[in-house]
């Protein structure tokens, strides 16, 4: 019995010794090789794994090669006509970004990386992928019969049957906003408004009486979100956008999650509740951000004392009437209670690989993050940005492994998440 016990213990040493050296080593090569653990977007977010301590591999050189390698493949993944696509839902195993015909949403999520990325129009490397997309997606929008309901003809993509069939609007709406907010020379700001106003117009014509969008894919909550940030967006910009539908999807959204109980509605997010609380985190964070504005300017003016909290009784004192005391209140204990959900340990056990949608609900989380100028968003921001350079495919791409598998998507949506320090100014403009 002796015997057995000092082999375990030696058999362990040597496994350690093993792991520690090829630890050690692997600090040594490219970005790629650092395998040491596998990371999982979904399982981070959830908490299944935990995110701590992933900040050491995002250095400035890693996240430099990680970009760099990222959008050279996306450049190589440009269709003839400008556009990128995602493949159909019946065909989850092309992974052949030729082989697939462009989509809008997924061509929006390919041009907002790129502006992100720091591409111009002029002057870098990528500008011609750039322009190229951006005409696409103003050909197909002034191509688009107006008693249509969808902006594309193109039907039964991955990004529509797992997000929704409006999709398409909602992430070109939040694309046309971006450029706008750019004003960027040598982009017509009144073609990009026009297509704007029709996609906005989509918007609202497909949301629902509870504020949720029509069409709902597989988790139609996120394209519900989306929808609402699209509104946001729109608005941030100029655009007239309809209040009272504005505050329907604000609404369906929060109340997607109870703040008091901690409990989430999960049956528009195929059961899982980080896509519906990914969406609530994200609808709160703007008038989580006036809430907290409100009390600071109160303490200021004298009316509220140094250390009190936000509460409706001290939101009423700072001058908000009962109503919007309580939505203001509401938002906030939302955001609050629902980002300390959505790294909670045992909210889903047992998922455990990434598709488009855990990409993508990260990337919410994240925003809104900074869109509520949240003081926490910095260290989770690099812990996870490590995780994400670690997963990175040899060739420059991410994919998903399950639901959007698609490399194109899944890689704008990682780069776009890696570089959202790049945005901060125009994502806090949003929640002005």
């Amino acid at each position: 019995m002796k015997t057995k016990t000092i082999l375990v213990g030696l058999s362990l040493l040597v496994i350690s010794l093993f792991v520690l050296t090829s630890i050690k080593n692997s600090d040594k090569k490219d970005k790629r090789t650092l395998t040491t653990i596998d990371g999982c977007v979904f399982q981070t977010v959830m908490g299944e794994q935990s995110s701590e301590n992933f900040n050491i591999y995002k250095t400035n050189e890693n996240l430099n090669f990680a970009v760099k390698d990222g959008l050279l493949w996306l450049s190589k993944a440009q269709l003839s006509n400008g556009g990128y696509g995602a493949g159909s839902h019946s065909a989850q195993n092309v992974r052949n970004p030729h082989a697939v015909p462009a989509d809008p949403a997924t061509t929006s999520m390919v041009a907002m990386s790129l502006l992100r990325s720091g591409i111009d129009l002029k002057n870098s490397e990528h500008s011609s992928n750039l322009k190229k997309a951006i005409n696409y997606i103003l050909v197909t929008i002034e191509g688009t019969p107006k008693n249509s309901k969808y902006i594309t003809d193109v039907r039964g993509t991955q990004i529509q049957r797992k997000l929704g069939e409006n999709i398409d609007a909602v992430m070109t709406a939040q694309l046309l906003s971006n450029l706008i907010a750019r004003d960027i020379e040598g982009l017509d700001r009144k073609r990009l408004e026009r297509c704007l106003d029709i996609c906005v117009s989509k918007i609202q014509d497909g949301t629902d009486e509870y504020g949720k969008q029509r069409g709902a894919g597989w988790a139609g909550v996120l394209q519900s979100s989306m929808a609402n940030s699209a509104l946001e967006s729109a608005q941030a910009v100029g655009v007239i956008v309809d209040a009272k539908i504005l505050e329907k999807t604000k609404n369906y959204n929060e109340q997607n999650f109870d703040e008091k109980t901690g409990s989430v509605k999960t049956e528009d997010g195929a059961g899982i509740m980080l896509y519906a609380v990914s969406g609530s985190v994200r609808a709160s964070s703007k008038d989580a951000r006036k809430a907290k504005e409100i009390l600071a300017e109160a303490k200021v003016n004298g009316k509220l004392n140094k250390n009190d909290k936000i509460t409706v009784e001290n939101l009423q004192k700072s001058g908000l009437s009962e109503s919007e005391a309580l939505k203001y209140s509401t938002s906030y204990n939302v955001y609050q209670s629902a980002k300390t959900t959505a790294q909670r340990e045992d909210v889903l056990d047992g998922f455990g690989n990434n598709g488009g949608e855990e990409f993508l609900s990260f990337l919410q989380t994240g925003e809104s993050l900074v869109v509520n100028q949240d003081k926490d968003w910095k260290k989770w921001y690099d812990n996870m940005s490590g995780r994400i350079l670690k997963i990175q495919n040899e060739d420059g791409s991410w994919n998903g492994h399950h639901c959007i598998t698609s490399p194109v998507f899944c890689t704008a949506t990682s780069l776009m998440l890696l570089t959202v320090e790049n945005d901060i100014e125009y994502l806090r403009k949003i929640g002005e």
